[in-house]
């Protein structure tokens, strides 16, 4: 399939192990007793256990090594799967890595936070909801040091960060067509948005018709916040389809998501996400975190028993990976 040109010239950093598979979830459907569900593989990236966060590193790391950093700055909560992918990006490209997390340090090193410190990337801590100004001010300090720093924002949402899943729908279109595949709809975990902003700007592309069922684990409706989520994802979309001269119409309904399924907030795990968790254990073998995936999950679960799906429709489930989560929710999820 082909790329458009500037984007086939988009410099890359290899990461991931791609493509990732699809498999086909038998005996979960089976359990819901509704439509057919696969799942795409996305914790297989390979990088320090994997995820999707990986799709974006490639691009985000070779943006940093172009412009010549020696050290990388990002943020994100003590369990971030995107800060334990970018810290192992950086030990690949030979690059310092500082992660900012707010909040109040813990003295449990577990999870995402203890593969951090075996990695090497140092981590800072800021009060909650001052992250950014500390990376700036932390960048600062760098730079007056002799270092060349270069900042990924949380989750790696940006522009550069989105090529990743732009190539991940090339991707899928490829596999649909090789393997014979046929996906009424594409279920995903959303919160900082670069994945939905290039899935989105993806499947057009790509040409695929599938409907996007965007499930976001933590941010909350537009109006109910200072933050506007769904047109931060449309404006990083559109910044893509102008950098990249892709003349793609985009539009802001392109970009709805289910903000039902927010629980008790980020990282704090209910019912639904326990319940999705050892269900897909149980009958797959295979592993979802509990703030991502798991949330996500859930939601496809609440949907299939709510009859928003029929028996005819074929659900893919994107598995944005982060199981090496679940050790910091041992009590959490132990008594199901």
């Amino acid at each position: 399939m082909e790329f458009p040109a500037k984007l086939s010239q988009a410099p890359r950093f290899k990461l991931a192990h791609l493509p990732t598979p699809i498999e086909k979830l038998t005996r979960f459907s089976a359990k819901l007793n509704g439509p057919e569900i696969h799942i795409k593989r996305d914790d297989l990236t390979g990088l320090a256990t994997g995820g999707n966060k990986t799709r974006k590193l490639e691009f985000l790391i070779a943006d940093a090594l172009k412009q010549g950093a020696d050290t990388v700055i990002t943020a994100g909560g003590p369990q971030s799967n995107h800060c334990r992918q970018t810290a192992a990006a950086c030990v690949r490209a030979g690059l310092a890595c500082h992660l900012v997390f707010g909040g109040t340090p813990s003295d449990t090193l577990n999870g995402n936070r203890f593969l951090d410190h075996l990695l090497g990337a140092k981590e800072h801590w800021t009060p909650k909801g001052t992250r950014e100004t500390k990376m700036e001010s932390l960048a600062e300090e760098l730079r007056k040091a002799g270092k060349k720093p270069y900042l990924i924002p949380v989750g790696g949402s940006n522009s550069v960060g989105s090529l990743g899943y732009i190539f991940a729908m090339y991707e899928l279109a490829t596999q649909i067509h090789e393997q014979n595949l046929d996906f009424t709809h594409i279920v995903f975990a959303t919160s900082s948005g670069g994945t939905q902003a290039g899935m989105v700007v993806g499947a057009k592309l790509a040409n695929l018709k599938q409907k996007l069922v965007a499930i976001s684990i933590d941010q909350v409706p537009d109006g109910t916040s200072d933050f506007n989520y769904k047109k931060f994802v449309f404006d990083v979309a559109q910044k893509i389809n102008h950098d990249l001269q892709l003349g793609l119409t985009l539009n802001p309904e392109d970009f709805s998501m289910d903000y039902n399924y927010l629980g008790g907030g980020y990282g704090v795990v209910g019912d639904p996400e326990r319940e999705s968790i050892h269900l897909l254990a149980k009958t797959e073998g295979i592993l979802v975190d509990p703030v991502y995936a798991g949330r996500a999950l859930a939601g496809l679960i609440d949907k299939i028993r709510k009859k928003e799906f029929s028996k005819n429709d074929k659900i893919l489930f994107w598995h944005t990976g982060g199981e090496t989560a679940l050790h910091a929710y041992v009590e959490e999820l132990n008594n199901y």
